[in-house]
């Protein structure tokens, strides 16, 4: 017979480990914005978009070779709109981040995830760890600088914001329903269809070879594989305390300008970080 004790173990390691996915998940989120930037650049958010969705959605059915038809109404339900949870928040995202500050989209993005945090709290002082990772992103953004900020990229940030917090709450429901890495499959076949009207009609349906090979390799950083990192943490782990741990990504963020841009860090910067990584070990600790 399994004690309580080995038993609340057992749970605690599940989550250091759904945690170390999600960090994964941000890192990997981060640097494939990083080194999109000439391509987004060049051939188009949109473009890109779809092609990312497009190779990874390819590569992971080569993988799993999904069975179409063996699949239930439920199943099918949450892929649809889990992809078109997808489509919008990524099409989104790429669009505010040629427009505005990395930094800024992504905290603005954040608040996605923020709102299905402060959704899920079960305890009155479990809201300290949204209120401290808000804090903390308030402090990534405001580093003392002056930014005009375009309201367009804004109001995309947000759209990417609203579609990361469906995105996260659809992601733990279809890895319930299904096994192993197949309702993401499904998902992003979904994405994929979804966004190519819009990454078509962007470039007029003209791909340039080069422009293919690139997006294979950043479609495996994004978004294969955070997504699937991400699903297999959110079966782990609450959406609550996923939600909080996402807080990081801002701070991973500007971590990442720093040490492969060569981005100074303002003191404001660094003591957002620190609320970020507080809030996060927090709220993955009180689980």
């Amino acid at each position: 017979m399994t004690s309580n004790s080995e038993t609340r173990a057992g749970l605690t390691a599940g989550v250091a480990v759904a945690a170390l996915m999600a960090v994964g998940s941000m890192t990997s989120v981060q640097l494939g914005a990083a080194l999109a930037t000439p391509t987004l650049e060049s051939f188009g958010p949109m473009g890109t978009t779809w092609l990312r969705l497009a190779w990874a959605a390819l590569l992971l059915a080569l993988i799993t070779r999904p069975t179409l038809f063996s699949y239930s109404r439920v199943q099918w339900r949450g892929a649809i709109l889990l992809g078109a949870a997808m489509a919008g928040m990524t099409l989104c995202y790429f669009q505010a981040v040629i427009r505005i500050p990395l930094g800024l989209a992504t905290a603005i993005d954040f608040l996605g995830p923020l709102g299905v945090a402060a959704f899920g709290m079960r305890r009155a002082w479990h809201a300290v760890w949204p209120v401290l990772a808000l804090a903390g992103v308030v402090l990534l953004v405001h580093d003392g600088s002056d930014w005009t900020v375009d309201p367009v990229g804004a109001l995309f940030a947000l759209g990417a914001a609203c579609g990361w917090a469906a995105y996260i709450v659809l992601m733990k429901r279809v890895g319930q329903v299904f096994e192993g890495l197949q309702g993401l499959t499904m998902s992003l076949l979904v994405a994929a269809l979804v966004a190519a009207p819009w990454g078509l009609a962007e470039n007029g349906g003209h791909i340039p070879l080069p422009v293919l090979g690139i997006t294979i390799g950043l479609a495996i950083l994004v978004p294969l594989l955070p997504y699937a990192l991400e699903m297999m943490a959110l079966r782990r782990m609450p959406t609550r305390a996923f939600g909080i741990l996402m807080s990081a990504e801002p701070a991973l963020g500007t971590l990442i300008g720093f040490v492969v841009l060569g981005q100074a860090l303002s003191p404001a910067q660094l003591a957002g970080i620190a609320l970020v990584v507080i809030a996060s070990l927090g709220a993955v600790a009180g689980e």
